[in-house]
C-alpha cells in the first residue's frame, strides 16, 4: 500500500463516508479511512503522465460488500467493483471500461469478477431463478436498454438508479473522500498538472456551489449547490460531445477508435485547418478586439478556400467528372493530414463546451468548474483546452477542476446507492 501501511495492532478510527445520510438513507457505507488512489505518485506529473484511471485503496473496509455497479451509456459502459486485499485486509474498488456496444464482453467479464471475488457463479442459478446473493446496481440508458439481458445471464437482481442523481454522488464521493483525485492544468506551466489537496476534516458544505459538466456522448451541465437529489438540477447540455468528436473523425481519419484518434491529434497543426485571427487581421498586427493572432477564427475555416481555390488540376478535373462519386470525397480529404483533422476537430468541440460551460457558471454564479466524463480520457490536450478556454472567456475569475477517475462519477455513486433491507445489507 505504498507509505500507507497498517498497523497489525491496531486500526486508525473508522471514518464513513458521507453518503448514509446525506444522500440515501439506506445508502452503503464505506469505511474511507486512509483511502487513497493507488497510483504511486501524489506529486505533481509531467503531460505525459496524466494520471489513467487507478484503483482506490480502502485499507480499512473490512465489512462484506456484496454488489457491484455498472454505468451503461450510449458509448461506454463503466463498472465498479470491490476486492479484499488478502491476509492484511481491507480492500479497494476496482475500475474497468468497455464500449457499450460490446455488451456481451462486459456481462462476461462482470461474470468473471462474481465467480472470483464474490464467490457467486450465475451458471450454478437454476434457469429462470434469480439469486439475492449480490446485486448489480446499475445507472445510464443502458440500465433499461439490456435490463433483461443481465437479468437472464446473472441472474440476480438488477437495482436501477437515477442517472443524476449517481453522477453528483460519486462526483461528492470523489471531492471528499479520496485524496490526490482532484487535479488543475497549471497556466503558468503547459506541461505540467497540479494536485488539488482537500482537507478532509473541513467543511464539507464548503465544496458547494459547483458546476459539474459530464461530457459523454454529449453534454450535460449540472448545478449542485449540496448534497442530495433536492439540491442539483441541470441546466443546460449541449449534442456537441464525445459522440460527435468519436463520429466525425471515424469518416474523415482511418482511426480505429478513440485513443488513436487522441493520439492523432497530439501530433497534429491545427493551423493548416483552422482559420486563425492572424490569417484575417495579418500576423504581428494589433486587431482592437485584443485577440492574439494564434486564436481560432473560424474552426475548419481554411478548408474550403484549399478545396475550391488550391486544388490541384488533376483532382479538381476528377472531381468535376465525378461530382456525384465517393473518390471526390476522398480526393478533397486527402489534401490534409489527419493529425492536422483531428486536433481541429478537439478544438472545435472543447472549445464550444467550454464556453458553454463558461456561460452556465456565471449564469448561476459558480466559480468552480468540475468536467467529467469519458470525453476527457486523461488526454492532456483536452485538458489543456478546457482549462484555457474557461480561463479565457472568465478572464481567470473561474478554473476547470479534472478527476483521475473522471470517467467513472456515474457508476461510482451507483455503487455508494446499494440498499438495505430490514436495517441489514440484502
Amino acid at each position: 500500500m505504498g507509505d500507507k501501511s497498517r498497523s497489525q495492532t491496531q486500526s486508525p478510527i473508522s471514518r464513513e463516508s458521507i453518503y448514509r445520510n446525506n444522500h440515501s438513507v439506506d445508502a452503503t457505507t464505506l469505511n474511507v479511512t486512509g483511502a487513497h488512489v493507488d497510483d504511486g505518485n501524489a506529486k505533481a506529473h509531467t503531460k505525459d503522465e496524466v494520471p489513467e484511471t487507478k484503483d482506490i485503496a480502502l485499507p480499512y473496509h473490512n465489512e462484506p460488500v456484496n454488489h457491484v455497479s455498472l454505468d451503461i451509456g450510449g458509448s461506454l459502459s463503466k463498472f465498479v467493483y470491490f476486492t479484499k486485499d488478502g491476509a492484511n485486509g481491507g480492500g479497494r474498488l476496482n475500475f474497468y471500461k468497455v464500449d457499450s456496444s460490446r455488451i456481451d464482453e462486459l456481462i462476461g467479464f462482470i461474470k468473471s469478477v462474481l465467480v472470483k471475488h464474490y464467490d457467486y457463479d450465475p451458471d450454478l442459478v437454476p434457469e429462470g431463478a434469480e439469486s439475492d446473493k449480490v446485486v448489480i446496481v446499475a445507472t445510464g440508458g443502458g440500465a433499461f436498454k439490456f435490463n433483461q439481458q443481465l437479468r437472464m445471464r446473472l441472474k440476480c437482481r438488477i437495482q436501477k438508479e437515477d442517472e443524476l442523481h449517481c453522477l453528483i454522488v460519486g462526483l461528492d464521493f470523489f471531492i471528499t473522500e479520496i485524496p490526490n483525485e482532484i487535479f488543475v492544468y497549471d497556466s503558468s506551466d503547459p506541461e505540467v498538472f497540479l494536485n488539488e489537496n482537500l482537507d478532509p476534516d473541513a467543511d464539507k458544505e464548503s465544496i458547494y456551489p459547483y458546476l459539474l459538466v459530464n461530457i459523454g456522448s454529449g453534454c450535460s451541465m449540472i448545478k449542485v449547490t449540496g448534497p442530495g437529489p433536492e439540491n442539483f438540477v441541470r441546466v443546460g447540455g449541449s449534442s456537441l460531445g464525445g459522440g460527435t468528436l468519436w463520429g466525425l473523425l471515424s469518416l474523415l481519419t482511418s482511426a480505429n477508435d478513440f485513443d488513436e484518434m487522441l493520439s492523432m491529434a497530439e501530433k497534429g497543426d491545427n493551423e493548416t485547418v483552422d482559420l486563425l485571427v492572424g490569417d484575417i487581421y495579418g500576423m504581428g498586427s494589433h486587431n482592437k478586439i485584443g485577440l492574439k493572432d494564434n486564436h481560432i477564427a473560424s474552426s475548419f475555416g481554411k478548408v474550403f478556400k484549399k478545396v475550391f481555390n488550391e486544388e490541384d488540376p488533376a483532382i479538381e478535373s476528377q472531381q468535376h467528372q465525378q461530382h456525384n462519386n465517393a473518390d471526390a470525397r476522398l480526393a478533397r480529404i486527402a489534401q490534409f493530414r489527419e493529425e492536422d483533422i483531428s486536433r481541429s476537430l478537439l478544438y472545435a468541440v472543447s472549445n464550444n463546451i467550454g464556453q458553454i460551460s463558461y456561460l452556465q457558471a456565471q449564469r448561476y454564479n459558480l466559480k468552480k468548474i468540475y468536467f467529467a466524463g469519458s470525453y476527457i480520457s486523461g488526454h492532456a490536450q483536452t485538458i489543456h483546452t478546457l482549462s484555457y478556454a474557461i480561463n479565457f472567456w472568465s478572464n481567470g475569475t473561474k478554473r476547470a477542476y479534472f478527476l483521475k477517475h473522471e470517467g467513472y462519477l456515474g457508476s461510482m455513486g451507483a455503487f455508494l446507492q446499494k440498499k438495505f433491507h430490514n436495517g441489514e445489507t440484502e
